[in-house]
């Protein structure tokens, strides 16, 4: 069964979002970039508004790939209380070592990693993952003016994703600018997730308001697909 995603930047979004109970509530500021992070104070305060009735995740921020810096605001973010920390693996720096300075932290906290549709993602780094301890990985697309998932990334290569993360029992999520009507054409690869942000939005607006109306047609989308 797959579950829904909403990505929310305060407490007012949150609550509105497990209102419409939604499946994991995720924690980014839309504005800083394709995983713009809120500030630790502020996700903080959501956790404790939530209070454990949804699973919470966040991201740390368009870091990197720096493995002392990661892991620095990997634990930051961790200290804060939520389920899931979500680490965007970006073009710049070392992946392989940041991973390998992470696995200290997967003990303790269930990280997940994001990929990109839109640079071109080695596969094989999910074997790495998984031996490193990592409780899931997804796929997001970094340039959002490029278009959604299915814009950047061919039907045949979403679903090989989506095998080689279920053939290694990782969470996996499909995320990247998804609208309504990609609901039907993903669900088939039975992802665990599906992420969402400018379709919950007026105007599908990323960095707008959320629309109630909107949440619960997604939400009646992926339960009724």
């Amino acid at each position: 069964m797959t579950g829904m995603l909403a990505s929310v930047t305060n407490v007012e979004e949150a609550l509105l979002v497990l209102q419409a109970q939604v499946d994991i509530i995720d924690l980014k500021q839309p504005a800083l970039g394709a995983l713009g992070a809120l500030d630790n104070a502020t996700v903080k305060h959501i956790v404790q508004a939530i209070a454990g009735h949804c699973p919470v995740s966040a991201t740390i921020g368009d870091l990197p790939m720096q493995p002392e810096l990661v892991f620095n605001a990997v634990s930051a973010m961790a200290a804060t209380g939520v389920d899931y920390v979500k680490i965007g693996f970006f073009p710049e720096g070392d992946s392989l070592a940041t991973v390998a300075k992470l696995a200290a932290l997967t003990g303790q906290h269930a990280l997940i990693a994001v990929l990109f549709a839109d640079c071109q993602p080695e596969f094989e780094l999910i074997g790495v993952l998984k031996q490193a301890g990592f409780k899931g990985v997804m796929l997001d697309t970094m340039d959002k003016k490029r278009g959604s998932l299915l814009q950047v990334m061919g039907k045949t290569t979403i679903a090989e994703f989506v095998s080689q993360a279920k053939a290694r029992q990782l969470l996996c999520g499909l995320a990247g600018s998804l609208r309504l009507d990609d609901i039907a054409t993903l669900l088939p690869y039975q992802p665990d997730y599906l992420g969402f942000r400018g379709a919950l939005c007026a105007q599908h607006k990323r960095t707008g308001q959320l629309s109630g109306a909107a949440i619960g047609q997604i939400k009646h989308a992926i339960t009724n697909g």
